[in-house]
Parts: C-alpha cells; structure tokens; sequence
C-alpha cells in the first residue's frame, strides 16, 4: 500500500513561518495550533472572527509566545513570505489569500493530507467520504477495528479532533479512519495524495452554495480520496457512486476496486433505523474486510452498533411519543432518507424542518413531506421561503413557521398525540435561528426532556 513520506516532524515544522488560516471554535483549528506551537514554528494565526468572538479558543492558547494573532480580517501580506499555509477547511475557491500564497510559491496544505504526507511507513490510513453516510461509516468501522485489536486512531471532519497532532501517537502498525468531507478532499487533491483505502459512501446534491450550483466541481473534490492511490491500494463504493466513479475516472485507476452487495448484510437485525444504514454498514464491513478481520467480529459489531449524536438519534420517549433527532440532515436528500426510515409512523410524523438555504434543489419537496407527516414546523431562514411558495394551497397537513426551538415545540404541543413521532430532521442548514447544527441538535434535546 501507498505509504507517505517519513519524517521527523517535530524537526519539519521546528522554526517554519507557517500561517495558519482558521482558528473557529469547533476545536480542529485549535488543536492544529498547539500542536504546530508545541513544535517551535513562528505562527501567524488569522481568523474573520473577532476577539471577542473566539474568546474560548483564545484563552487555550494564552501561554505560548510564538503566536502572532490576527483577528477580524485576513491580510495579504500573511500569506507571503512564508514557508507554509495551513488554510480554513471552506476558504472560497477564490480566495485572494490563497491565491496570494501559490503567487508566491507558498505552500499550502490541510490538516488532514499533511498528517499523512509525515505518516511512519507501515500506517495504514482509511479515507472515508460521501454526502450522505461518512460518518456512521467511519465510527462503525473504527468500532469494528478497535474490538478486532488493532489500535485505531480517528481523525478528518471528527468534532473537536485535530488530524494534524496524531503525529504525536501514531505508530508503523496502527490504523488511522479519517472521515473527510469535500473541503479535506480537496486538500488531498493539492498535495496529490490519497489514502491506503478510500471508500465513498455516497454523491448527492449538496454545498451548491459554496460550489455556485457546479456538481462536476464538487464531484471533482470528492473523487481527490481515490485520484492519486497506488496499485496495491483499495477503493471502496457504494452501489449509487459506481457508475459516476467508473464514468468520470473508470479507465485512469489501477488499484482495486470492490463495489459490495447490500445482500451480504440484508439480513443482519441493526439497532440503527432505515435502508440507508444496511447500506453503510456493508461499506464499513468491506473495509475491516480487507485488514482481515473476521465476518464474525463485524456482524457482531455492527448489530450492537446504536448510531451517532444527531443523526436519526432516538433521545426521549414520553406519552407513547418518540422524538428523534436527526440535525445533521442538513440536505433534502438527508431528510427524505429519514422519512423513508420511519415507513411505519406514516402520517404520524410532526417534522421539525427548514432554515438557511445552501443552493439546494427543493423542487420535489412538497411530494416527498406530504407522504409521511401530518404537521409541518419550519424554522424561519431562506430555505424556508423556497419551501413556503412550493407549498399549495390546501395540503393534508399543518404548516406553521417558528422562530425559535422554544416556539416550535408550542406548535408541537398542539399537534401531538400518542402514536405520533415528532422528527428533526431539517434538509437545511442551521444559520439564522442557530448557531450551527450542534446547537440545533443540543436545542431540540434540551427541550425534548422538557417534557412530562
């Protein structure tokens, strides 16, 4: 398999001038800047963020000398002169900063594809990426190479893990899983690598507004996990990526390709809810598969496997009610997958649904809801607005707007009755009413066991 480039890092990166673009407040950007601090570079470290906004993160790094900060803006000047970038996994791809830094031959890498170019010979890394699935996919598998006794380390778009400082633990013999969104592909896309195994779960509509409505772009980012894999690498797909991997790429690849069938684990009893998750559990499957481990040790894995945080997640149950939380379905595609999943409560669903528009398509949304809910809440944002025209005029269920989890959940009251399912699941993003999907997520829990 690929192995990348031996080095001592700490001697890489000792004295370097390297600005680091993003510092946020999720907690990768923060990890990243210890981690480089720790090792002696000379950091500039620039957010859009004010002060007083990354307060939190800030007074985590108040004992190092060797940061230079600034806040509130970028400056051109700090992506010149340097020896490296380290930039913001969304910079705009036309970022006047980035492009400052190739003009000068500086260069610039991601967290995640620089850990593997300093990776020890014999590391094994697995790249997990897809619209719809990555991350019950990379958690399962990393259940599943744990308990057959490999050490495994998890790293790419994990909350609040930096990629970069595992550097500090990992060993020729060890295991890094690493989901990756199409911001992190992209950063294996600049560095021309890829890692040991890829799997691409899924390729749908999504991030149109960062891509201005061009899916070949998007697709193009996503496809950096398989582009650069040697031959004795393995590239995993999912049944609905095949045919757009094999069309757009089919004739250049070397490595081994497996598209798995969903009859291998069609008949294994999930504590996880809907089709969509057999589907990632016979890719997490593949994967363990081709580290040798045992059909016996997966299936028993991934049966006892309970599902992640906000994502279709059961979180209270009151008055012959279920609510569940499904926050990070922040595209149509998500959300249509977790109606499907509750096949059952068929015109029983009150869904929790709507915000901030990301360019995506909401042309068949009234025909999907309409199906399976019986009450329609949407939080206020653009998204909302495209849905409200679609919407005719007498529908077999209640739309409200609200402007806040707490005025939703008044809307719920009034509609609720014993047998009914009460879902978030938005198909939007979270910005406006909330600060992000988390606290969306943290919202509706908070207020879930609210309830008597």
């Amino acid at each position: 398999m690929l192995q990348c480039q031996n080095m001592d890092y700490k001697e890489y990166f000792k004295g370097k001038k390297v600005t680091v673009m993003g510092l946020g407040l999720l907690g990768r950007g923060l990890g990243v800047i210890k981690f480089l601090a720790d090792c002696g570079a000379d950091l500039i470290v620039t957010d859009l963020k004010t002060k007083e906004e990354l307060v939190s993160s800030l007074k985590q790094l108040s004992r190092y000398e060797n940061i230079k900060y600034i806040l509130g803006e970028h400056r051109l000047e700090d992506f010149r002169n340097r020896d490296l970038i380290i930039r913001a996994p969304n910079a705009p791809l036309d970022s006047i900063y980035l492009a400052e830094a190739h003009k000068n031959g500086v260069p610039v890498e991601m967290d995640a594809s620089l850990f593997c170019k300093l990776t020890p010979t014999g590391l094994v890394t697995i790249g997990i990426t897809g619209t719809r699935g990555k991350s019950t996919v990379t958690q399962l598998l990393a259940e599943i190479l744990k308990t057959a006794g490999l050490t495994v380390h998890m790293g790419g778009n994990i909350k609040g893990v930096a990629t970069l400082p595992l550097l500090k633990k990992v060993k020729a013999n060890h295991v890094v899983v690493m989901e990756l969104d199409s911001w992190q592909c992209q950063g294996f896309g600049e560095s021309k690598i890829s890692p040991n195994i890829a799997v691409f779960t899924t390729f749908m509509n999504d991030h149109m507004n960062y891509y201005q409505g061009d899916m070949d772009r998007y697709f193009a980012d996503k496809a950096n996990i398989y582009r650069f894999q040697k031959e004795d690498d393995i590239l995993i797909l999912g049944s609905q990526v095949a045919s757009l991997v094999k069309k757009n790429d089919g004739q250049k690849l070397k490595q081994q390709i497996i598209t798995p069938k969903i009859s291998s684990v069609a008949s294994w009893k999930l504590k996880m809810p809907g089709e969509h998750n057999l589907y990632n559990v016979l890719l997490a499957m593949t994967a363990a598969q081709a580290l040798g481990v045992k059909d016996s040790v997966i299936k028993k894995v991934a049966q006892n496997f309970p599902g992640l945080p906000y994502r279709l997640e059961l979180v209270g149950e009151a008055g012959g009610v279920k609510y569940i939380n499904d926050t990070n379905a922040t595209s149509p595609d998500g959300l249509y997958a977790a109606l499907e999943a509750f096949e059952k409560y068929k015109g029983k669903i009150i869904l929790l649904a709507g915000g901030t528009d990301a360019g995506l398509d909401l042309d068949n949304y009234y025909k999907k809801v309409s199906k399976y809910v019986k009450g329609l809440i949407l939080f206020k944002g653009t998204a909302t607005d495209k849905i409200l025209t679609q919407l005719p005029q007498r529908q077999n269920f209640s739309t409200v707007v609200a402007s806040s989890m707490k005025e939703a959940f008044i809307q719920v009251e009034e509609l609720v009755k014993k047998g009914d399912l009460v879902l978030l699941s938005p198909g939007a993003k979270s910005f406006g009413v909330f600060k992000n999907e988390y606290d969306r997520g943290d919202q509706f829990n908070v207020a879930v066991k609210k309830i008597k």
